[in-house]
């Protein structure tokens, strides 16, 4: 999976969740997303503002 495809995957699960008005999802799905995004950070790997992205 290249990296576009896994940082969409991981915002298409919170828009998914906001789609179903699933409030408990979509803040495990953001959870996820910001471990995800600080663990690139932590080894290095330059990662997008994924807050403004989506809202």
């Amino acid at each position: 999976m290249r990296e576009s495809e896994f940082a969409e995957a991981m915002l298409q699960r919170i828009r998914q969740a906001r789609a179903a008005d699933d409030v408990f999802a979509e803040a495990v799905a953001q959870d996820e997303l910001e471990d995800a995004v600080r663990l690139a950070r932590r080894h290095g790997i330059r990662v997008a503002d994924t807050d403004r992205q989506e809202e």
